[in-house]
């Protein structure tokens, strides 16, 4: 077997990484943040580089919420339905298993039921069209108001009712599972096989891999885009 990095290997572990600003937008509950959305198939870890503010959850656990302040390192994996919320000049580096997916489509906006139940009136809703800032604002006030009802709904029911919510999120990405699939192949899958390989040649006493590690780097985008939680600086997985 060979094995071995190319020149420009993707990032450790096939993960990527996002700068993100939290929005200050005001919700329904008059708190402010980002969009409320859950991930169905990667875990997404946050590191806090300043400010502070609050993660509010929900999950088979019920409902929870933990601070946010500077170096607080946070995570949650498939199905936990999230919420930042802004306290105060929030900034966090977002984590992203499976070569960043999560800013590749793995995520479905907690909005009230009637935008989930068609693929299109979702994608209309979710969508930022040709206002950015308005459409953003927008779909994180309606994400907020379907995480309340959420939760509402859990604490008088438990949290079977989820089950709903995970079912119309499977619906509406079932058809890019496909492409995703392709990029955790080429990316994550192909990281683990590499290591796997390594140890097979390291207990043969072969280290000719070595000679092919490279140094990589990548520059941040020049400007921020409009995200979920806020604004983004989302840096490549590979080196350019």
């Amino acid at each position: 077997m060979t094995a071995g990095p190319s020149p420009a290997g993707p990032f450790p572990g096939g993960t990527a990484l996002t700068d993100l600003a939290v929005y200050d937008w005001t919700g329904p509950d008059g708190l402010t943040g980002g969009s409320a959305h859950v991930h169905l198939t990667c875990t997404e870890g946050y590191v806090v580089i300043s400010g502070n503010g609050r993660l509010q959850t929900l999950s088979a656990c019920g409902f929870a919420e933990i601070p946010l302040t500077e170096m607080t390192v946070a995570w949650f994996s498939p199905g936990v339905v999230h919420r930042i919320i802004n306290d105060g000049d929030l900034r966090i580096l977002v984590v992203m298993q499976n070569a960043g997916l999560p800013e590749a489509g793995d995520s479905v906006l907690s909005f009230p039921p009637r935008y989930l139940a068609e693929p299109g009136t979702y994608r209309a809703t979710a969508s930022l069209g040709p206002d950015p800032a308005q459409a953003a604002q927008r779909r994180a006030y309606l994400s907020v108001q379907g995480f309340l009802e959420l939760r509402d709904h859990m604490r008088k029911h438990g949290p079977g009712v989820l089950d709903a919510f995970y079912a119309a999120a499977a619906a509406l990405v079932r058809d890019r599972v496909p492409g995703w699939r392709s990029a955790w192949a080429h990316g994550p899958l192909a990281a683990a096989q590499r290591t796997g390989d390594q140890f097979d040649l390291l207990e043969q006493g072969s280290t000719d891999y070595l000679r092919r590690g490279r140094l990589a780097a990548v520059a941040p985008p020049p400007e921020r885009a409009y995200g979920m939680c806020g604004r983004l600086l989302t840096f490549p997985s590979e080196s350019r």
